[in-house]
């Protein structure tokens, strides 16, 4: 079967997208890095190299298969080989702990984990149930198959699982998300008319965001070429898109933000952009206003969630009057707002968002209690993703979000759970109380800030600080903080964060 037969059929997989279209441009790039690249062709081959291994080993379809490095072209062929063995691709964050990657690992009962140098040392001392192997050394190429081998074909169906994506965290075990190829297929084949068959895509995101994924997949899905990069620069962003003739891109707040701000940005040729999108974090107005200005090529804002649930779309180029909202349900995605009773909001008054729609989780991967306190049923008894933020719809149906439900932080696009922060910072015993606030960034957005009340009388911010923040992931480190003699709290005992804000506010005018 053809890629082109495929791709306007009703489902089809990733890896056999791939291999129709090795066999019909086997000699075109498929993925571009600082270390080299790779053709169709080769590809194809390399990623039934690791399917066999898989195969070879005894791992089981629909196992999960773990990876946590920094962005490759041997990463991305891992993931595809899992994909073509019918496992399910587990990507985890290298940003983590190593006591919250192993116990991402262990969780998602993955039999093998790759990682890189870097990785192996954080997961040096921890207790794992999985293999490790090295991608940055030879033992990667000696683990895989041989030159030449062919895995078993797998049955896949569409509810199968694709990928297990895990939520931000820093204490205990964060959640699985489970996405099926259903899903995944969806994502691909809702991009039919952006142009991905020829593009030249820049994925300048961790490849274990779910904010990637959506961009990569319809790039090799469609059959154009993604670029690589290790590590976001501005600068080097805009040197490689100029190199590189590139035409798309999906990229967070903070990142436009940091290339707009390059002084020499209009130097740069970006003629061959076709579309730019954005998802993951709060876009200000006036940044969408600067990129839609300055930069060729539509700018599209994408709102919704890794769990699934419903996608808006704003086209910002049409609509320069909504720029302040997350634009229209797209096409076969419905969105409701309810109370907090669960019932629906009469029309233009502000609700929890929640969403329906081809692309939505399994659940999360063995919780199902917590799968199901992330599900609304509708009066016919249709599914829904609650997505945890607050919003209105205008008299033109574009979706404003007013605030989010849950005290979710989001810095540099990625998730920070105020609640894990707190878990570590009570742990010190100078702290009697705590909490943790997202407070405006110029840098990144959002970033926490931490209040605690001292127990007894010496106490040492600075002190509590580094030692907090060295028991955090990368990411979610605080940025501050401050002594407080109590929380202000609600009657019934809920920290109210607003005030904290407010304060923090206050005494930077």
């Amino acid at each position: 079967m053809t890629a082109e037969t495929m791709l306007a059929s009703s489902f089809a997989t990733l890896p056999d997208l791939i291999r129709a279209h090795a066999a019909e441009r086997g000699t075109k790039l498929a993925l571009i890095s600082s270390a080299g690249t790779i053709d169709y062709a080769t590809l194809d081959r390399r990623i039934d190299q690791v399917a066999a291994a898989l195969q070879r080993d005894g791992v089981q379809p629909r196992s999960c298969i773990a990876i946590c490095a920094a962005p490759s072209i041997d990463y991305a062929i891992v993931f595809l080989g899992a994909l073509r063995a019918g496992c399910a691709a587990t990507p985890l964050a290298p940003s983590a702990t190593g006591p919250d990657i192993a116990a991402m690992i262990n969780d998602s009962g993955a039999p093998i984990v790759f990682v890189d140098a870097d990785t192996r040392t954080a997961l040096d001392g921890q207790a794992l149930t999985a293999t490790i192997v090295d991608l940055d050394t030879d033992a990667f190429i000696d683990w895989l198959a041989a030159p030449g081998a062919r895995p078993a074909p797998a049955d896949i169906a569409p509810d199968d699982p694709f990928n297990v994506i895990y939520s931000s965290g820093t204490t205990g075990i964060p959640k699985g998300i489970v996405q099926s190829h259903a899903m995944r297929w969806a994502h691909i084949h809702r991009n039919a008319g952006a142009g991905f068959g020829e593009a030249v895509t820049m994925i300048a995101t961790p490849l274990y965001s779910n904010t990637t994924l959506v961009t990569l997949l319809p790039t090799l899905g469609w059959g154009g070429t993604a670029v690589i990069m290790k590590k976001f620069d501005a600068r080097d962003f805009l040197e490689l898109a100029s190199a590189h003739r590139a035409t798309h891109a999906m990229l967070v707040p903070v990142q436009y933000s940091r290339i707009m701000a390059v002084p020499d940005f209009d130097r740069f040729d970006l003629s061959a952009f076709r579309l730019k999108t954005c998802t993951s974090a709060p876009f200000s107005a006036a940044l969408k206003a600067d990129v839609v200005a300055r930069w060729p090529g539509l700018l599209i804002e994408y709102y919704g969630m890794t769990e699934g649930g419903g996608t808006t779309m704003l086209v910002a180029n049409a609509h320069p009057t909504k720029l302040h909202s997350v634009g229209l349900p797209i096409e076969g995605h419905d969105i409701r707002l309810i109370d907090d009773d669960g019932n629906e909001v009469a029309p233009g008054k502000t609700g929890e968002v929640v969403g329906r729609s081809p692309a939505m989780m399994t659940g999360y991967h063995g919780r199902r209690e917590a799968t199901q306190a992330a599900e609304w049923f509708d009066a016919e008894g249709r599914r829904y993703i609650r997505h945890g933020d607050i919003g209105r719809f205008d008299e033109d149906g574009f979706l404003i979000l007013m605030d989010r439900k849950k005290d979710l932080i989001i810095s540099g696009g990625f998730n920070i759970y105020p609640s894990d922060l707190e878990a570590v910072l009570a742990q010190h015993p100078d702290v009697a109380d705590c909490t943790v606030v997202g407070v405006p960034s110029e840098a990144w957005g959002e970033t926490p800030v931490g209040f605690y009340v001292p127990r007894g009388s010496a106490t040492d911010p600075a002190a509590i600080l580094a030692w907090t923040n060295a028991r955090l992931g990368k990411t979610q480190r605080l940025a501050a903080l401050h002594i407080a003699a109590e929380l202000p709290r609600s009657a019934i005992g809920k920290v109210l964060k607003r005030e904290l804000r407010d304060q923090l506010s206050k005494a930077e005018t």
